[in-house]
């Protein structure tokens, strides 16, 4: 079992920086892809941004790369994502996952891919 706690999570504005952590326990936490997803109200779930356990290989939605930076510290068992120039349409709740990864460079993008999931922390954008 791992177990991931999301944070950092806060209502901001238009422009504004933030970054998100996850911090996993349980299991060994470097053996396993991360991701983070977000939903907005009324929509399904939808892919941010993957990360594999080397941290050597990530991936971004269209609709966030070039603004946000997802990391990794097997360290100190904690994923990150850096989040700059925020919009509105950004406002949503995040949550963390992970799942175990076929080798260090293997990354996931689909919500069925992963095992275990957060409880997620609200990010609100305003105009």
């Amino acid at each position: 079992q791992v177990q991931l706690v999301e944070s950092g999570g806060a209502l901001v504005q238009a422009g504004d920086s933030l970054r998100l952590s996850c911090a996993a326990s349980g299991r060994t936490f470097s053996t396993y892809a991360m991701g983070w997803f977000r939903q907005a109200p009324g929509k399904e779930r939808e892919f941010v941004a993957a990360i594999s356990w080397s941290g050597g290989s990530t991936y971004y939605a269209d609709s966030v790369k070039g603004r946000f930076t997802i990391s990794i510290d097997n360290a100190k068992n904690t994923v990150y994502l850096q989040m700059n120039n925020l919009k509105p349409e950004d406002t949503a709740v995040y949550y963390c996952a992970a799942c175990a990864a076929a080798s260090g460079s293997k990354y996931y993008t689909g919500l069925l891919e992963y095992d275990y999931w957060g409880l997620g922390t609200q990010v609100t954008v305003s105009s």
